[in-house]
This record gives structure tokens, C-alpha cells and sequence, in this order.
């Protein structure tokens, strides 16, 4: 069994892996880096990109650990215990309307009483749904599944669209991705090939991203496409403070909340009762935004 500090050491290293690349990718912006201690214990390391291509951008680590607050343990139901968490948690805005939002995180989950899991995903929110870009971002992590487990992609992806999903908007947050969690030994895994996949599953966030962005760069765009942004972005802002375990997490064992709400975007508009021409490019993408689309 790893050591929980073999775990975090690791995450550690897939920080600076992923922010090497994405600093090359933007070829401007470089991450600027708060490390912060959390007072019942652990801390972490905050890095943030403001860039050409990103316009805002986090990376964040962190191992965590402490009295597990009793509304979280009953939640997970489980009993008063201790807790050590780690991890990696990406959110990245870009600049151009036609670049989608991506997050990324791979977690590490202990308790005192001996019981670990991993949990993580990623998924991907495009202003515009480009079938073509959906299709390969799906092709990538299916292809990182299958190399543990011919079921983990069908089932972490209906996994993604249930979780990634605006409940009182009914609809998606995005084109979806994969998403797990409590995944430990019952599994039919060991935690050392766990821990492999989740590690596998960062490794393929930079790659995967840069090639969508690379993509981008030449698709114009206008006021239009920029006012549709700010709209898809204040959705995701919802997605985040209504729906997000992570983000209640966070805030509910007082973790640093600069870090937890990185993910929010630098602007977003909510315009009422906003309702796209129909055949538009904006209703095209909302029609894709719903659960059970096979990209693969």
C-alpha cells in the first residue's frame, strides 16, 4: 500500500508537469504561485495563469488533513474519523469564445480508520460545441481507460454526464468527459493500479488541452461570439456554487477560498430570459448540451 505522502509527492510532480506545458502552450503567461497552510493541518500550493491564450488559468495541490466535520462524514457516511486529502484541481478560461473551458482533478481520499479511494475526471465545457474537438477530447480518455479497465470509460462517462449536469437548467455543463470517485480495491483493483490511472488520467490533461487550443487559433470570431462566452461562462459559474461537491468540500472543511474558487471565471453575464435564433450557432450548441451522446 502506498504511503499517503508517496501519493501527494507525485501530485506534486503532475502540478509542475502541467503548468510546464501550459506555459508553453500560451507562450506568454506564466503561473504565479501562493502557498498556503491550512490551520487544522496541511496546506498546498495555489499556481495562476493570466495569459495570451488563458485568460485565467489555475492549477492547484493540495494535501489536506485533520477531524473529518461530522457533516461531511455523514454525508459519506461514515463515522467521526480523521481524513488526509490530496490533489490536483485545473479550471482554465480562455481568452477566444471558440476555445472551450476545461477542468481537470485527480484526488486522493484516507481516512484514520484505514479506508482510501480515488476519485477525479475530466470534462469539457466548449462556448460553441465543435463535434469534431468533442469527438477527439472523448477518443483521448477512453484510449487512457481502456488501457486499466474496458469498462471504466462507459462507465465513468455516464458518470460525468449525471454529475456534470445543471439540474434547474436541464442541461449538460458541456459536451461531458469522465468523472469517478470512491474508487478503491472493490473495484477488482489494487491501489497501486489506481493510483496508475488516476496519475495516467493528469498525465493526458496537458497534451489534450494544448491540442484543443492549437485547434482554435484560427476560428474567428466577434462581439457575438464574445457576448455567447460570457453567458456559457455565467453558467458554469452556476454549476460550480449550486452543484459542486468539490467546491462545498472545500469551503466546509475550511480550506483556502482564493484556491477553492479559482475556478470562477474573470467575467460572466446573465442576460434574462436569453433565447438563441433559432438554427443559430448558439442554438446548435445547446441542443448538444444532454446526457447519453455517444462521441465514440
Amino acid at each position: 500500500m502506498y504511503a499517503k505522502e508517496y501519493v501527494a509527492d507525485r501530485f506534486r510532480e503532475l502540478q509542475d508537469d502541467i503548468c510546464r506545458q501550459l506555459e508553453q502552450a500560451d507562450g506568454a503567461g506564466k503561473f504565479r504561485e501562493d502557498e498556503w497552510l491550512r490551520p487544522e493541518g496541511g496546506g498546498g500550493r495555489s499556481r495562476v495563469i493570466e495569459g495570451a491564450v488563458i485568460e485565467k488559468g489555475g492549477v492547484m495541490f493540495s494535501a489536506v488533513h485533520g477531524p473529518l466535520p461530522e457533516k461531511i462524514a455523514l454525508s459519506m457516511q461514515l463515522p467521526p474519523t480523521d481524513f488526509f486529502a490530496t490533489g490536483v484541481s485545473i479550471v482554465l478560461h480562455p481568452h477566444s469564445p471558440m476555445a472551450p473551458i476545461i477542468h481537470m482533478n485527480v484526488r486522493y481520499f484516507e481516512t484514520g480508520a484505514g479506508r482510501w479511494w480515488f476519485g477525479g475526471g475530466i470534462d469539457l465545457t466548449p462556448h460553441y460545441v465543435i463535434p469534431d474537438d468533442a469527438r477527439y477530447f472523448h477518443k483521448q480518455l477512453k484510449e487512457v481507460c481502456d488501457r486499466f479497465d474496458p469498462g471504466f470509460y462507459s462507465a465513468f462517462k455516464t458518470q460525468a454526464d449525471d454529475y456534470f449536469y445543471l439540474r434547474h437548467r436541464q442541461e449538460t455543463r458541456g459536451v461531458g468527459g469522465i468523472f469517478f470517485d470512491y474508487l478503491d480495491e472493490r473495484s477488482g483493483h489494487s491501489q497501486e493500479e489506481l493510483f496508475a490511472f488516476a496519475n495516467a488520467v493528469g498525465r493526458a490533461f496537458a497534451p489534450t488541452y494544448v491540442e484543443l487550443l492549437r485547434r482554435s487559433v484560427d476560428r474567428p470570431w466577434s462581439d457575438r461570439e464574445k457576448r455567447w462566452q460570457m453567458l456559457r461562462r455565467g453558467r458554469y459559474v452556476e454549476f460550480n456554487l449550486v452543484w459542486d461537491r468539490g467546491t462545498k468540500f472545500g469551503l466546509e472543511t475550511n480550506g483556502r477560498v482564493e484556491s477553492i474558487l479559482m475556478s470562477m471565471p474573470p467575467e460572466a453575464q446573465w442576460v434574462y430570459n436569453f433565447t438563441p435564433e433559432p438554427e443559430s450557432p448558439e442554438a446548435q450548441t445547446l441542443a448538444w448540451l444532454r446526457k447519453d451522446v455517444s462521441w465514440v
